[in-house]
Formats: C-alpha cells, structure tokens, sequence
C-alpha cells in the first residue's frame, strides 16, 4: 500500500476519527483521573516500564473501542450498498482488504506510539535509567489495538448489521472484564489473553519474555481471522476464517507460563544495585542515592551507637517482590526500605536519617498490599526515641490527630523504657527487634515487657 493509496483511504474511512477517540480516550484517563498512574514510584512518568504497563493497562477500555470502530469501518461496503459491486471487479478481494484494514491498524498503532510518546518524553525529565525493556510492552499494545480492529472490521463485514458495532464492544468489554475477574490474588494463562495488564504496583516488575511471545501469537491469530473474514464470501469460507484465532489462543496457552512467578517478574538490570559505601538503591532510583547517602550512613551510626554488635551494617533498597498479602521478610544486619514507605516518601534531610532508624528497628509486618495504623507506628516511634535520646513524631504519620494519637501511646512506654536499668532497656528492644524482624508477636508489647496496654 503506497503513500497515496493511504491517503486516499485515509479521507474515506473512519480510521482518523478511531486513532483520534483512542487517543483522546487515553489522554483524558491519564489526566483528567487522580488515580494510582499518578502516584508514588510506579507513577506512568516516572519509569520506563511503569509508562509501557500503564498505557497497556488502559486498554480494558480501549480495546474494546477498537474492536467496535473496526465493525463500524467493516460496515463501510454495506451502507454504501457497494458490496456485489466490488466483487465484479478484477481487483483481488484481499488486496481491497488489505488496503481497508492496513489503514485503521495503522491509524490505530500510531494514536497508540502517541500516547507512548507523550508519556517519554515526560518519563526522560524524570529518571536517568534508560533502556529499551520496556518496548515489548508497548509494542505488544499496539499490536493489540490493530488486531482488534481487524477482527472487527472482519466481524462487521461477516455480520452487516447496525447492531454489530455496539454488539463487539460490548462483547470486548465483558471479555476483559471476566478476564480481570479471573484474575483473583495472583495472575493465571487465561488472564494473559486480555490485552490489558495488571495494575503498576511495583517499579522493579515486568512482563516475562514468553508472555510477550505468546500474546502476540494470540493477536496475530485474532488478526488473521479479521481479515480472513473480509476476504470471506461464503459461509464455509467464514467459518474457516475462525481457525487462525482458536489455533492461536490455543497455542497462547501453551506458550503462555502456567506459574505466576513466571509472568510479572523482576527486571533483574533495573534491580542491580547502586550503592555509595553501605547505602544502596536499585539502578532505577540512581539518581535518588545522592540524597539518600548520608542520612542513610547516619542512621548505621546512631543504630551501631545504640545497638552495638547487633546494629545493621547497611541500608539497601528492598528488591524482593511478594505476592499480595504475603509477610514480609527482613533482615537484622541490613536496613530494607521501600521509595514508597509512607514514612520514607515522606522525609528529607534529617528527618530520612529518622525514618531508615524506624525502619531499621521496627520494618513492618503489615501483609503486602495492606495498610494499617497501630501497634507498629507505636513501637516504631519509642524505637527511633530510645535511639535518639528523645521522643519526635516521625514523618509520614498522617494528620495532626494521628500524631497526638501516637504520641499518646508512645510517650508512657517510652518514658518508662528510659527509667529502666541499660540493661532492661536492651532486653526489651532486642526483644521488640526480634518480634518485628520475624513477624511473630507484637513488637509494642515488647517493649512493654510483655504486657498489652
């Protein structure tokens, strides 16, 4: 198909108008919704690859946009009433096809390397990691936005019907909507067949090879069948046309990983560590280590002050990605913490030396994905007091009336850990350690020598 063929086509179909709703459609989620694309370390314009799974989680909705602007497109012969028209005339039918569905993939490709490129170029002001990992992804998106258009250019010229537009939306919309359903607590193969992805909950995780392998045979047998269904002219030849995507969802699944520690997994280049002396923080936050450096030095030499032979010896960005409500798992000789802590996103300066002693001392038992408020954010202000020889409130705690709730609880244990022998203040925060590095037992309680207040 040549430049002008394109153009032509171009003035004559629907695929401007679809490029411009998916765009558009895009463009206002993105912006117009506070939602988690705008947060935190996973943010769609702070890394590379959280841009590339945001954009591809967007298309549960645009998806099924393509689908139905793809019927519409295919419906063009029939509302024109040229349809035995054009099959009179010498020129191939899969050459008019080709034409046809070449432009609105096309179209629909580039609206989505736009919305790609509105997010780079916001992504490269943000970060100093770059690299090509995250291009599957988005490659991968676009391709599914041109294959459903395909199929659904192929579904509207086999149906031509007014109702079969709205009728593949919404049928694409119910698709990714069980598919979402089935996703339960961890993903599975079937989950992998919806062209959207999971939500962005972790900076450091990626799609796996083989999912981008196996979705894009799924898609380029959807594609086939789409246009197998725009050559089509018989019944029999229509039902043939479904072969090549019930041959690729079958091999899909095949290729597809059935374990779900295959599917999202860690970018293990993103998660090599950067480190200045014991500070240490992933090759995706390298610029943010230069800050972090010193106070995180700080916090060891308070904490080997405070807590002599069984201090941590350094602090490292946690890599390890866990299942939703699994336990974390810490470290007694390395301070683990997470960009998006609330009390680490939360501090600067003098107060990010307070939040790694907090974190070094009582990390956090909370089940992944969770948030709660109590006896943690108790114990973890008298721990960062005894350390520091006075009681402060930690960044991150909330409102004005968290804090008085906090320091309601924290002031009487902390005032009496003091009045203690060194040696019973020891025994107790040792005891606290323990509790909160194994997450078994309550660190507050610890701290009160056993006993529940």
């Amino acid at each position: 198909m040549n430049v002008r063929v394109l153009r032509i086509e171009l003035k004559r179909s629907v695929a401007p108008w679809a490029g411009a709703v998916v765009l558009t459609t895009a463009l206002a989620f993105l912006y117009l919704v506070d939602a988690a694309w705008w947060r935190g370390t996973t943010a769609w314009t702070a890394q590379w690859t959280s841009m590339a799974l945001w954009t591809r989680a967007l298309l549960g909705y645009l998806w099924p946009l393509a689908v139905g602007l793809g019927a519409l497109q295919g419906l063009r012969d029939h509302r024109s009433k040229v349809s035995e028209l054009l099959t009179t005339t010498s020129r191939p039918a899969w050459h008019r096809a080709a034409t046809l569905a070449g432009t609105t993939a096309i179209t629909l490709a580039s609206a989505f390397a736009l919305l790609v490129l509105v997010g780079a170029v916001q992504v490269l002001s943000n970060t100093e990691y770059t690299h090509l990992g995250w291009l599957p992804v988005s490659l991968v998106g676009a391709l599914s936005l041109a294959a459903g258009a395909v199929l659904g250019m192929g579904a509207g010229r086999a149906l031509p019907s007014a109702l079969t537009p709205p009728a593949l939306t919404m049928g694409a919309f119910v698709f990714t909507a069980l598919v979402h359903m089935s996703l339960g607590t961890e993903p599975n193969r079937v989950s992998l067949l919806s062209p959207a992805v999971q939500e962005v909950r972790e900076v450091l995780v990626t799609l796996s090879a083989s999912v981008h392998v196996g979705q894009t045979i799924w898609l380029l047998g959807m594609a086939a069948t789409g246009f197998a269904l725009l050559v089509a002219a018989t019944p029999r030849a229509r039902l043939i046309a479904l072969t090549p995507v019930l041959a690729g969802a079958a091999i899909a699944l095949l290729v597809l990983p059935s374990d779900p520690g295959r599917m999202y997994v860690v970018d293990e280049a993103a998660a090599e560590l950067v480190c200045d002396g014991p500070v240490c923080v992933t090759k995706t936050h390298q610029a943010r280590l230069a800050d972090l450096a010193g106070p995180g030095k700080e916090a060891l030499r308070l904490l080997h002050g405070a807590l002599g032979g069984q201090a941590p010896v350094s602090v490292r960005e946690n890599t390890a990605v866990l299942p939703d409500g699994s336990t974390p798992q810490w470290s007694g000789k390395t301070v683990l913490f997470d960009f998006d802590d609330d009390i680490i996103a939360a501090a600067k300066g003098e107060e990010l030396t307070w939040a790694l002693i907090a974190k070094g001392m009582v990390p956090g038992c909370t089940p992944v994905g969770w948030s709660s408020f109590g006896n943690e954010d108790f114990a973890q202000t008298v721990a960062v007091g005894w350390v520091l020889g006075d009681l402060r409130s930690l960044p991150g705690t909330g409102s004005a009336s968290l804090r008085r709730e906090v320091d309601a609880a924290a002031r009487p244990v902390w005032t009496e850990l003091k009045a203690l022998p060194r040696a019973e203040q020891l025994s107790r925060i040792n005891a606290m350690r323990a509790a909160a590095l194994s997450c078994k037992g309550d660190a507050f309680d610890a701290l009160n020598g056993g006993a529940s207040r």
